[in-house]
């Protein structure tokens, strides 16, 4: 071989090792996560999922190159709770936060007073940012936040940049609900990482009510069922694709994790505008609602490098399982990074072809009325079976979905024995989480109750047999009425800006063994196995009066049982005697409200001592709150 024939043998040689080195040092690179979520987007509301009527190529792309699922739950059918729920892989019921922030008022058409929410996402709530963030990725979110500031904003929560706009926008340039603007600035976060993975958040405000859009948009959209919303989607598709095009440029596109859902069920109710936004195909109810419209939600993932294109898989899921999945992805465990959580992990679903367990119960718990016309309900999934419980009338309606996916015939009376085992795992799950409930309400007025709840069933609007505007003649009315029970009411939310916070990091532990445990997935005080082992924070109470006193613990399986006393000394003759609560898990934390305590102003301590010990431990404690109430 002559000279010039060695040489090329050499570039190819090079060049060859320089492909596989390339071709190893991506596999081994964490995979980038790009979350898109819409704002109040139906399962029927793209192509991809059978609508004729709204133009969404660039999703029903997305679609193609991966997996699409048909049984995609959210966390609630509601803004603020189902996001919390998103990305903490945790219950909306466990977290306090189980309507939108800052949530509908108590009304006289009510027959319950619905319970008092979180202010915001509980801060010691670890987030898939934060995760992320200590592996090594950078973190950004762009768009509708809607879970909080101050410590519960999204710069405190894991996030490096946070761009949060205001949901109305030019239609001509940033979109009117600022969909490309939201586009652009992740766009620019993308560009700007290099080689560093990534996770960028892109929560957008469309198609949620008020909306607007280009005329242009609107008339080439006239046949649709609502114009202005398929030009809304039109244009929420469009800037989505601007930010898949620009993964495609990056070059990192195959090893670039893509998911795409909502935050809730579609709008089919008149709020905000005479029509409806949407309907929900052949599924009842929407926004606000427990049934399927409300719940089942698009979920669309691609991942060139790991995931085959074109699955559908129709087995249920939930939100909360994306972030389990993707710590998995990132090779993060999730038990040493965020503790336990409520969701399970796809990562072998997405990349393996494995079946999603058929068997796996679904839970939601709302405690609330809602501007869509809802009542405080809960409901579970199990199998085919489906339960959904009215908290007003203590009454449930149960489904067999493989035979009845609109939910129209309640066979509960047909199937008793099902139906109490359905309405029993609800009990048993709100048990385990320390879920709030509703109390009655004794200003109840029955005839406002009865205008808006019982003479018409806005769970029964059916967009399939109505036009947009039947419907809107139809429930004219009822939409004024509704909007006038709350008109000069405010919600109710904890107190927690005058309230005091203990934090497990302060405790003074008095024993043998009882510590504070700093770890990050764990923030807790722990080791609690000695019964003559106590602990104490000094406190100080700014004004007299009375507290509701509230513990964010957890206790292991098997371990539940134990009497423990409360004293706050010396601001209070009274004392508070807690029996824990199992919740499966030490750090399986849940917001356990002991009672109410009258304390005087000034400095003390607030001591917790175990009376009898159960088991092995006895609890362990991540914070106190004192939430003063109101006279």
């Amino acid at each position: 071989m002559n000279k010039f024939g060695v040489l090329m043998v050499c570039v190819v040689m090079v060049s060859l090792l320089g492909a596989s080195i390339g071709q190893a040092q991506d596999q081994d690179r964490p995979p980038n996560v790009v979350l898109i979520l819409a704002d109040d987007m139906g399962v029927f509301d793209l192509g991809c999922y059978s609508r004729t009527d709204h133009r969404t190529p660039n999703l029903d792309r997305l679609a193609s190159q991966g997996i699409r699922h048909t049984s995609a739950y959210c966390g609630l059918p509601i803004c603020s709770a189902s996001r919390a729920s998103l990305l903490t892989s945790k219950y909306p019921a466990r977290l306090h936060l189980t309507t939108y922030l800052p949530g509908r008022a108590d009304a006289a058409s009510q027959r319950l007073l619905q319970p008092e929410i979180e202010p915001a996402l509980v801060p010691s709530a670890e987030t898939l940012a934060e995760a992320l963030k200590r592996a090594g990725y950078s973190t950004g979110v762009f768009g509708k936040w809607h879970l909080g500031g101050g410590n519960s904003s999204a710069l405190k929560q894991g996030f490096d940049v946070s761009f949060e706009p205001s949901g109305n926008g030019d239609p001509q340039t940033a979109g009117g609900k600022n969909e490309n603007l939201i586009a652009q600035k992740a766009i620019e976060f993308i560009k700007s990482q290099g080689d560093k993975p990534y996770f960028c958040y892109v929560p957008h405000h469309s198609p949620h009510i008020m909306l607007t859009e280009q005329q242009s948009k609107i008339d080439r959209n006239s046949k649709a069922w609502n114009p202005l919303y398929a030009a809304v989607i039109e244009s929420l598709d469009e800037s989505i694709g601007s930010l898949l095009s620009a993964i495609e440029e990056s070059g990192q596109a195959a090893n670039t994790i893509v998911i795409f859902s909502s935050d809730n069920g579609g709008l089919h109710v008149p709020e905000g505008h005479a029509t409806p936004a949407t309907y929900n195909g052949p599924f009842r109810a929407g926004k606000g609602y427990l049934y399927e419209g409300g719940l089942r939600v698009p979920l669309i993932v691609r991942w060139p490098s790991k995931i085959a294109e074109g699955r559908t898989i129709d087995a249920p899921v939930s939100l909360m399982d994306i972030m389990p999945t993707i710590l998995e992805a990132a090779r993060v465990e999730v038990g040493r990074s965020v503790g336990p959580v409520d969701g399970l992990s796809q990562f072998g679903v997405w990349t393996q072809g494995k079946d999603p367990s058929e068997d796996r119960g679904f839970y939601w718990h709302l405690p609330h009325y809602t501007n869509q016309g809802s009542k405080p309900s809960g409901a579970v999934r199990k199998g085919n079976w489906k339960w959904v419980e009215d908290y007003e009338m203590q009454v449930g309606e149960l489904f067999d979905l493989s035979k009845d996916v609109s939910e129209r015939n309640n066979i509960a009376k047909a199937n008793p024995q099902i139906a109490s085992q359905m309405h029993q795992l609800l009990v048993g799950w709100k048990s385990s989480i320390a879920a709030q409930e509703c109390t009655s309400n004794p200003k109840i007025n029955p005839e406002l109750h009865a205008d808006i709840y019982i003479e018409q069933n806005a769970s029964l609007i059916d967009g399939q047999t109505q036009t947009a505007q039947q419907i809107a003649d139809n429930w004219a009315a009822w939409r004024s009425s509704m909007n006038r029970a709350i008109e000069k009411s405010q919600p109710k939310l904890k107190n927690l800006s005058s309230g005091i916070t203990l934090l497990a990091s302060d405790a003074k532990p008095h024993g043998k063994r009882i510590r504070y445990e700093p770890e990050t997935f764990k923030n807790v005080v722990g080791y609690w196995t000695e019964q003559d082992d106590w602990v104490e924070w000094p406190i100080t109470i700014p004004k007299a009066g009375s507290y509701r006193v509230e513990f964010h613990c957890g206790c292991g399986a098997g371990n539940g049982g134990s009497l423990v006393e409360v004293q706050i000394e010396p601001l209070s003759a009274e004392s508070l005697e807690w029996k824990v609560r199992e919740t499966g898990h030490f750090q399986n934390i849940v917001i356990e409200s002991l009672g109410v305590v009258k304390l005087q102003a000034g400095s003390g301590f607030l001591k917790v001592r175990p009376k009898t010990k159960a088991a092995a431990a006895i609890a362990d404690i991540r914070q106190i709150q004192l939430i003063p109430i109101e006279p």
